[in-house]
């Protein structure tokens, strides 16, 4: 180490300081930069050519099309940078779509290009590592952190969704019932449903008034939208329209279906709590004894960290540790 703060507790409050200061710095720039409720500045400029009774051309759909392809910043050396680094940028834009916030790929790498280099200049010049360790740390930690972040915004964003999604679809069929068109009760929806819900719904209902057709709106959710009950929804409504038949009673149907799948899942979720407890103490129990002994005796376990074999010891326990874990959550997880 470079340094001596008098002792473990000093040092274990500086490293606690540090490494909070670094999760706030990031946690503030991925907020900074995902700022905004996601609409798009294209359809409102389509809406604003409609309403001055202009139609969209070929032209300015191209243009639209391409603006949603490319998802650029605005800055050439960062999108140049963004196109040559990351291999496939349309996955992690839908991915970044999928948290709700209106972030684009070139802010994203901008976010994950700063935290990379502020825990790289931590991790040498406050924790004392070697350029040789410092590196890898500091890309290991700058990709992974934005990346849980994302996912895990992602995930609760989705689940939010299908939580109030049966409830979404028997308001469609109240609307239907009542004799509202397709369209009437989805822009209904899209206002009396909670978001993230109401706030999809309404994303169809604008893409419609700008001469978007339903499937296509709906299937843009749908991109967003990783479970298939909500295609379940669409291929129901391209069936109806294809065919005929009673819409309400087919989506009534299908309402009471999604209820009980998530039923279902919460069941699987009550019978499977145990084995996850025992997999979250399992993995966790190595980590927990690693601070508990840092702490009765720092110089005992800070041999692991100054002797480079102590580094290939550690590596090869990470290791072996992350592949039990995702073992046991493999063993846990099922697919309804």
């Amino acid at each position: 180490m470079m340094f001596d703060a008098g002792g473990a507790g000093s040092q274990l409050t500086i490293m606690l300081v540090v490494g909070g200061a670094t999760l706030l710095i990031s946690l503030l720039l991925l907020l900074a930069f995902a700022g905004g409720d996601g609409h798009s500045r294209e359809s409102k400029r389509r809406l604003e050519e409609i309403s001055m009774g202009q139609k969209p051309t070929g032209k300015s759909q191209a243009r639209s099309s391409a603006r949603r392809a490319q998802d650029t910043s605005g800055i050439k050396i960062i999108d140049g940078i963004v196109r040559a680094l990351i291999p496939k940028p349309d996955q992690l834009k839908i991915r970044l779509e999928k948290t709700g916030f209106n972030m684009t790929v070139s802010k994203y790498a901008t976010v994950t290009g700063m935290l990379i280099v502020l825990i790289i200049g931590y991790s040498h010049y406050l924790y004392g590592l070697s350029w040789f360790l410092a590196v890898p740390v500091g890309l290991a930690s700058g990709l992974f952190i934005p990346h849980v972040t994302v996912g895990y915004l992602g995930k609760r964003r989705i689940n939010k969704f299908m939580k109030n999604f049966p409830e979404a679809i028997e308001l469609l069929v109240r609307g239907l019932r009542a004799g509202l068109p397709i369209s009437e009760a989805i822009v209904t929806v899209g206002h009396d449903a909670p978001d993230p819900v109401g706030k999809e719904f309404r994303g169809v209902a604008d893409a419609m008034r700008v001469g978007q057709s339903l499937e296509q709106g709906l299937w843009d959710v749908a991109r967003r939208i990783d479970p298939p009950d909500f295609k379940f929804l669409i291929i129901a409504i391209s069936i109806q329209r294809e065919t005929g038949g009673n819409l309400a009673e087919t989506l009534g149907g299908l309402a009471n279906t999604l209820r009980k799948r998530r039923q279902l899942k919460l069941k699987i979720k009550a019978m499977s709590s145990e084995a996850r407890a025992s997999a979250w103490i399992i993995g966790s129990l190595p980590f927990i004894m690693f601070f508990l002994l840092w702490l009765a005796n720092d110089s005992y376990v800070m041999k692991l960290i100054d002797d480079p074999r102590g580094m290939y010891m550690i590596g090869a326990g990470l290791t072996m540790i992350a592949s039990g874990v995702g073992v046991m959550a493999k063993m846990v997880r099922f697919e309804i």
